[in-house]
């Protein structure tokens, strides 16, 4: 797999069983593999890159494991959730070490040079370095990888041009971020990106009762006129969209058998609703039943 791209001279003489296992996704012109494997070093060389350079970046997500990875007389540690950026057309050295008796654990996306619309002078500025996985768009674009490598057959292959836009979108934003050059950005991967965050943004407070269109621009510094344009062309308006996804929520608790003994009014109130009587209304103008009834029927077989 590893020849298929940017072939790499790859050694684990420290290993008695060298034990790897590799999965890969096509998302249009990206690839996202991916990988788990015991400790090793792995080093591309000038010859190897006059041999095959696929004028490709490897953005790299570890997931367990540390190491160190050297390119362009810069060096940066490997640690878990965190990303480093590579680019296989220029040498590098990289290392990585498993804990005794574990395995290391990482999800990479391989990006042609043509597809980041950013210069590539300034990409450069960040190859062996660390971008964190946990914050800002490197949480967002984080969450995405993992989403998929876990569970890849869940998309269909007519998904893949989609995904490839959304991925490409994130990795674009998040790079720009640690560039501080968000402007440098074409219109359209701005308004993308800034849908996505806004997206994670309303899952993660769908409990929150004071969850609005009005805190969600105010969260993400922008005024309601531009949120509502970002989400032109949907079928739902924002509060419509959040109101969906609580009464979802809702509808899968009281469907499933384990919260049987939750009260309704605790679980609506746990996504956000905070009017017992006003709940009611909308899941019933929603599912056709009260949310007692739907509970009743649905509680004793999975939802699906």
């Amino acid at each position: 797999m590893v020849r298929s791209t940017a072939p790499a001279l790859i050694a684990s003489p420290h290993v008695a069983s060298f034990d790897a296992h590799a999965r890969s996704v096509e998302l249009g012109n990206l690839r996202l593999t991916e990988f788990t494997y015991p400790s090793l070093t792995m080093t591309r060389t000038p010859k190897l890159i006059r041999q095959a350079d696929p004028q490709m970046y490897q953005l790299s997500l570890t997931r367990a494991g540390h190491g160190v990875l050297n390119q362009q007389r810069r060096q940066a540690v490997i640690r878990a959730a965190e990303f480093t950026l590579l680019d296989n057309s220029r040498p590098f050295e990289a290392r990585h070490d498993a804990p005794p008796g574990e395995v290391l654990s990482t999800i990479t996306v391989n990006i042609p040079h043509a597809a980041l619309p950013l210069p590539h002078a300034k990409v450069a500025k960040l190859l062996a370095g660390s971008i964190s996985g946990s914050t800002g768009m490197g949480s967002l674009l984080a969450q995405f990888l993992r989403q998929i490598a876990q569970q890849p057959d869940q998309f269909a292959a007519v998904d893949a041009n989609r995904l490839s836009n959304i991925a490409l979108d994130l990795i674009s934003a998040t790079l720009a971020q640690q560039l501080s050059a968000e402007d440098k950005l074409p219109g359209e991967v701005r308004q993308n990106a800034l849908r996505q965050q806004i997206d994670a943004f309303i899952d993660r407070n769908l409990h929150d009762p004071e969850l609005s269109p009005g805190t969600i621009a105010a969260a993400h510094h922008i005024s309601l006129r531009t949120l509502h344009r970002t989400f032109a062309g949907e079928e739902a308006t924002v509060a419509e969209m959040i109101r969906r996804r609580r009464l979802g929520q809702c509808r899968r608790d009281l469907a499933d058998p384990r919260m049987h003994a939750q009260p309704i009014y605790a679980i609506a109130n746990r996504w956000g609703f905070t009017d017992k009587a006003h709940f009611s209304r909308l899941f019933r103008a929603t599912y056709g039943h009260s949310p007692q009834t739907f509970r009743e029927q649905h509680a004793l077989r999975p939802l699906r």
